[in-house]
């Protein structure tokens, strides 16, 4: 499973969590430290203390933006059926 590294205050992350659901992947959210000098388990793990970060499987940190983080996703998965609906939902709930 693919663990995210985030926090629900952070638009950035917000955006990455959202694309999970649009394509129906599963993963675990680890929320982090607000302050980033206590973020030392994140950057032992993935490299870096910013967020979002994600950590694959295999141990290999994706690291960037969000539209980096985004692209990756997009490049190793597919929407599922439903996903315009999810995108839909998110902008009427204010989540965009």
């Amino acid at each position: 499973m693919i663990t995210l590294y985030q926090a629900e205050w952070c638009p950035f992350s917000g955006r990455v969590r959202q694309r999970f659901t649009e394509l129906g992947v599963t993963f675990a959210a680890v929320p982090v430290p607000a302050e980033r000098i206590d973020r030392e388990e994140m950057r032992r793990k993935v490299g870096t203390d910013e967020i979002p970060a994600l950590l694959l499987e295999d141990g290999t940190a994706v690291t960037g933006d969000a539209d980096d983080l985004i692209a990756w996703l997009d490049e190793h998965h597919t929407e599922r059926a439903d996903a315009d609906e999810h995108r839909r939902q998110a902008v009427e709930h204010g989540a965009r």
